[in-house]
């Protein structure tokens, strides 16, 4: 029992610090060079970049210890399929939170706390236009991570994979809301940007756990089996 909690704890700490990085690195790089550039364009695709090189760091260092979720929506998309526990599920949860706050704090105190932390933002003003984008992306993300971790002997690649997964989505997906795909990575920026990217924040939340549970539910009934620990 007190070796299964100390697990729990490990995987819960791994997690902390993955969405901290993740915050810190990536949504910094959204700040760093949205300041330091007139070509937007320069700007997204170095975000993109920072976003999926950050997966990868982390899935090759914290991935054997938690599997490298980092990601409420991953993390629904596991329950759902069986290869988390709700408890863990709801641990998981807490430490990604609580590391996005972290990076996001970390991030203000470095770079000045109305650097705009790389928060999330509605597409044209339209809820319901950034609710179909960003569940559509989280979709895919998503899926390409259970696609990924689905058989052992991808497990050697699983991390590039899906870490060009997550810089494909931020590609397309940045010009239209910033890209969330991960309620954590737009909570810990939004609670410290505040304004309308805290007041919006409820659909970078809402919209890629929707996403998570349809990837979910598509990869179970493609792979035609229930996933099992």
């Amino acid at each position: 029992m007190v070796k299964s909690m100390k697990e729990r704890f490990k995987k819960y700490v791994a997690e902390f610090i993955g969405t901290l990085v993740l915050v810190l690195f990536a949504c910094g790089t959204a700040v760093v060079t949205g300041c330091a550039t007139d070509d937007p364009n320069v700007s997204y695709l170095l975000t993109a970049l920072a976003f999926g090189l950050v997966i990868v760091a982390m899935a090759y260092s914290i991935g054997n210890i938690s599997g490298c979720h980092i990601n409420p929506a991953v993390s629904i998309a596991m329950l759902i399929n069986k290869k988390l526990s709700g408890r863990e599920f709801i641990g998981y949860i807490v430490a990604q939170v609580l590391g996005a706050i972290a990076g996001a704090a970390i991030l203000g105190y470095l770079a000045g706390w109305d650097c705009g932390f790389g928060a999330n933002g509605l597409f044209e003003g339209d809820v319901i236009k950034s609710l179909i984008i960003e569940v559509i992306l989280t979709f895919v993300f998503v899926l390409a991570v259970l696609g990924a971790t689905s058989k052992l002997e991808n497990g050697k690649v699983a991390g590039l994979v899906i870490g060009f997964s997550l810089t494909l989505v931020h590609i397309f997906g940045i010009h239209f809301t910033g890209t969330s795909v991960n309620p954590a990575r737009s909570f810990g920026p939004a609670l410290f940007a505040g304004g309308d990217a805290l007041s919006n924040v409820w659909v970078f939340i809402v919209a890629p756990l929707i996403g998570g549970i349809l990837a979910a539910l598509c990869f179970r009934a493609l792979s035609g089996k229930k996933e099992r620990n």
